[in-house]
């Protein structure tokens, strides 16, 4: 990596490329051989964060095409492709997906094709792959497996650590057991089980430095300030439906509403009538925002077909009047999401 700019020294030649939008990236590329290897290098992306310049970009992959996933740009409102998972597993969903390191993880899951291992075709079998993404170099990697095979399970960061509790095993069984992965060593460690499991999917959500864990149709949240002192019980009365953190505040969509919960108090934001019919889509915040991604749209009495939907509908929450509206469709997902997270490069 040398002679980036002419008359200027290398390292404020990095410091110039770094203020380039990352989805000019491959362009760069092209310029030079010296300019590829720059763009590639981790030197560029420590330069981005050291002046500012670093991008949340939000990451989505849906039922079509098969493992594809996406990026979407907020600022310029414009979706990046991404190389296709390499996994063995067909039709993987019901995974866990987190960012920490400034890569994305994809951990575990399930399918209901034929798991390429054993050729069971009853599709209750989960995995325990692990794969991360990374936008330094563009590629998928495939990293340490977790102790257990688990599909449908909650699945945080924790002080840079990534937290997985619950779920589904092999078989549909449902189990308490938690671990926790260091990607830097690229290894996993048993952390103190959940008090208790439920036979239905759980979710997890990072709120106040503290991982909570929500079982399908319960209303206690088990809680994890840090792993020596293990879970705690809590029963806040939350509402059940789509959830997203947006600094910090928990919003959820229920009966046709958006409701700020704190704590045992909730209130309401504004309508989401508007998402009656639509079912299966991804409900997450960025900075001030909630996003309602894709998803589809299911039969009325007029209408019987069933529609995959690429929309992204944005609710802006920081300001004194809560206002709707449209973003860019994803140009190549489209149906219910399978994953949906943040990404700081």
């Amino acid at each position: 990596m040398s002679g980036l700019i002419e008359g200027l020294p290398d390292a404020v030649a990095l410091r110039c490329l770094a203020r380039v939008p990352f989805y000019l990236y491959p362009k760069l590329e092209i310029v030079s051989h010296s300019w590829r290897a720059a763009i590639r290098s981790p030197e560029l992306f420590r330069a981005r964060q050291e002046i500012g310049s670093t991008e949340e970009l939000l990451c989505v992959c849906a039922f079509d095409p098969e493992n594809l996933w996406q990026m979407y740009d907020p600022l310029r409102d414009l979706w990046i492709t991404l190389p296709v998972l390499p996994s063995k597993v067909r039709h993987l969903a019901h995974f866990g997906v987190v960012s920490t390191g400034g890569k994305l993880f994809v951990l575990g899951g399930g399918s209901e094709d034929v798991d390429p291992l054993t050729g069971d075709q009853d599709g209750s079998f989960a995995t325990n792959e692990v794969w991360s993404y990374d936008p330094v170099v563009r590629r998928w990697a495939q990293h340490a497996s977790m102790i257990l095979p688990r599909a449908m399970f909650a699945c945080c960061v924790l002080e840079g650590k990534i937290i997985v509790a619950g779920g589904f095993t092999s078989c549909r069984k449902s189990i308490s057991q938690a671990e926790m992965y260091d990607h830097e060593k690229d290894v996993w460690i048993p952390i103190p089980d959940l008090h208790c499991t439920h036979n239905s999917a759980c979710t997890g959500l990072v709120i106040g430095g503290k991982v909570h864990v929500l079982h399908k149709g319960l209303s206690k949240v088990q809680v994890l300030d840090n792993v020596c002192s293990g879970w705690t019980v809590e029963d806040y009365g939350w509402l059940q439906g789509p959830m997203a953190v947006v600094q910090g505040a928990l919003y959820v969509m229920s009966h046709g509403l958006i409701f700020k919960q704190e704590k045992e108090v909730r209130k309401v934001v504004t309508s989401s009538s508007e998402f009656r019919r639509r079912i299966g889509f991804a409900m997450t915040g960025v900075r001030d925002e909630i996003y309602v991604i894709g998803g589809v749209l299911g039969p009325d009495r007029f209408n019987w077909d069933i529609k995959p939907m690429s929309d992204v509908d944005i609710l802006t929450v920081g300001g004194d009047r809560p206002t709707w509206r449209q973003a860019a469709p994803m140009t190549m997902c489209r149906g219910t999401i399978f994953g949906c997270t943040q990404l700081r490069i």
